[in-house]
């Protein structure tokens, strides 16, 4: 578990940090940690901006154009770097680390509590009814997950005492078992009959998980020569390799719909071509992006569905055999993200992907993205309803809004309750809107959205409770709730979690769910998608 730091314990840890070796020698990463750090323990997290950073860290004038100079973004991942470097070689005792989420530039402090002291085995347990994480009755939608039954580990030679006798030993462990299994079995029961609640056995990882492995993932801008970006979420693009064949083409700037990052999409390579990408032996999810820029309505080659399309193939096997962008996007100059598991190299090392000519007009690709992942399932995909990332109390990660399509998003800051962290819940979109999530076509998901009614109720800035906000939700136009009202089933300020099972994406490999309003505006504050196949 991570706590919160006192403010004199972050001071101690910023200035052992920026001491260190590894930050001596980066003056302008140690500059920048610095500026960010001190605004935090101001209270002015919410001015820390990439334009402040670049004019008053960086010393840039007072016109700076983020969209002409990325030093903060370049400069953020190299901090992240550091951190990550200084962590795991200097500062690996510290109970105190500092992190910098993707996709945000605000600094977190966390402690990394020490393990509990292991019992004597002449101790009896306090609780002997099993390690069982306490249930929030008047919550019944919060998660519960009893926590796995684990022998009391063999207390070391040194530790043992004289006077301890094995012979009482026989008689507790079967005890002991039966215990936690009649526990479990209680606790599973009890969840069972509840209704709606999330899946047992299916956790989303820690950003220590080691799927999360920067260092195995390849993100490449196709057709942008030595370019380099790094997106909205903090992730670094490199420039293209590892092709062979095609041709580089580019088109100006563009508005791309269901994107933040419009400059993924602006080069790309076409032709025939093939990907020869080096990889580590393991299992990957493989993500390429496209949005169609040249045919469609509003491009300068006309046409629409059926002007271009191709297939592709991995590892000389198919991958799609059938792709037009515009269709399967749903318009042009939109971005279309197709989602692949189970992904590994073949056996000289390489993940070869071939893009193939179907018709007349030449495949093409924007981007290619590879991270590493579990076999049979793709990585969870979890994300808040605000503009920056945060990673929670059990260590996991939400990625800022992504995947929408219209709607408002507003920032709260009351206290939220029935929840351990309410800032999953103090961020929000509403509106009439939409959220279009790229997944692999061939697996089912568990999706919990979170909602929270902060506009509504007594005291609230809007008064009234109970059918002053009502709306439908729906994935790939069937209804998953109707008539839904917040207030009505949780009050207002009250963390409210719908987990839907067995979710099933659409033809193209994507699960849309559509907020419509019925009586004022829908909202959420955020969604999670976990591949009922992790494990």
């Amino acid at each position: 578990m991570r706590a919160e730091c006192d403010l004199q314990a972050e001071r101690e840890e910023l200035e052992a940090v920026l001491s260190s070796e590894a930050f001596s020698r980066s003056p302008s990463v140690a500059q920048m940690l610095k500026y960010i750090c001190e605004r935090h323990f101001r209270g002015q997290s919410r001015e820390i901006k990439e334009y402040n950073i670049a004019v008053e860290a960086f010393g840039r004038s007072p016109d700076f154009d983020q969209a002409r100079d990325s030093i903060v973004r370049v400069e953020a991942h190299r901090l992240r770097k550091r951190l990550q470097e200084y962590y795991l070689q200097d500062g690996a005792g510290h109970q105190i680390q500092i992190i910098l989420p993707p996709g945000n530039y605000i600094p977190q402090f966390i402690r990394r509590e020490p393990p509990p002291a292991m019992q004597s085995l002449d101790v009896e347990p306090e609780s002997a009814s099993g390690k069982v994480r306490p249930v929030a009755l008047d919550n019944p939608d919060a998660a519960i997950a009893p926590a796995p039954a684990e022998p009391a580990p063999p207390v070391p030679q040194a530790a043992a005492q004289p006077k301890v006798k094995r012979a009482p030993l026989r008689i507790r462990w079967p005890m002991l078992v039966l215990v936690f299994l009649v526990a479990f079995v209680v606790v599973f029961l009890w969840v069972r009959t509840r209704g709606d609640f999330p899946a047992l056995g299916v956790k989303a990882p820690a950003m220590s998980d080691p799927v999360y492995s920067p260092q195995r993932e390849v993100r490449i801008l196709a057709g942008a020569g030595d370019a380099s970006l790094v997106d909205h979420y903090g992730n670094t693009w490199s420039g293209d390799r590892y092709f062979h064949g095609g041709e580089e083409r580019r088109v100006a700037p563009r508005a791309i719909a269901n994107s933040l990052d419009p400059a993924v999409f602006v080069h790309r390579r076409q032709g025939n071509f093939t990907y020869d990408i080096p990889l580590e032996s393991g299992t990957y999810e493989l993500r390429l992006y496209f949005a169609e820029t040249v045919f469609g309505e509003n491009n300068v080659g006309g046409g629409g569905e059926t002007t271009r399309v191709f297939r592709l193939s991995a590892n000389g096997g198919e991958l799609l055999p059938f792709l037009d962008v515009i269709a399967d996007a749903g318009g042009s100059n939109t971005a279309d993200i197709k989602v692949f598991k189970d992904i590994q190299p073949a056996s000289d090392g390489m993940l070869h992907l071939a893009f193939l000519t179907w018709n007349n007009e030449v495949p093409f690709v924007n981007g290619i993205e590879i991270m590493p992942s579990r076999p049979g399932a793709i990585r969870p995909i979890q994300f808040l309803a605000r503009e920056t990332g945060y990673t929670d109390r059990n260590g996991q990660f939400w990625s800022s809004d992504r995947y929408f399509h219209n709607g408002v998003q507003v920032q709260r800051h009351d206290a939220v309750s029935k929840t351990e962290d309410e800032t999953l819940y103090q961020n929000e979109r509403f509106g009439n809107f939409t959220y279009v999530i790229p997944v692999a076509a061939n697996s089912h998901y568990a999706v919990t959205m979170k909602f929270c009614e902060s506009w509504f109720g007594p005291g609230r800035p809007a008064r009234g409770g109970a059918g002053k906000r009502i709306f439908d939700i729906s994935l790939n136009g069937r209804i998953l709730l109707r008539d839904f009202d917040v207030f009505k089933e949780a009050g207002s300020l009250n963390a409210l979690d719908k987990t839907f099972r067995g979710l099933a994406p659409n033809a193209q490999g994507k699960l849309i769910f559509t907020f419509a309003p019925s009586h004022n505006y829908a909202m959420i504050n955020a969604i999670q998608v976990l591949d009922e196949a992790w494990k």
